[in-house]
């Protein structure tokens, strides 16, 4: 199984284009923020979790502001990072 790092080459021994590299690279990442997303959505399950309306608030507020980052980045500037804590 080859993961999004593998050797640039395709199939046919020509060197990957920015293209073929960006879909590749799209593509897999794409789907594992889904998958991530999804489990999130899991955390919503009061027979298992615990959480409060703030959590709520800044769990998603958090993934909006870093998806408008990421977005932004195709068009400007990036920016600043963002690190993601809850209170206790």
């Amino acid at each position: 199984m080859s993961n999004e790092f593998d050797n640039e080459l395709i199939e046919n021994g020509k060197e990957e284009t920015k293209r073929d590299k960006f879909i590749r690279l799209a593509e897999a990442r794409t789907t594992k923020a889904i998958d991530m997303i999804r489990k999130i959505g899991n955390l919503g399950n009061t027979n298992f979790y615990e959480y409060s309306r703030e959590d709520v608030e800044t769990i998603f507020g958090t993934l909006e502001k870093e998806l408008r980052a990421a977005k932004s980045k195709f068009n400007a500037e990036a920016e600043e990072e963002v690190v993601f804590k809850l209170k206790r």
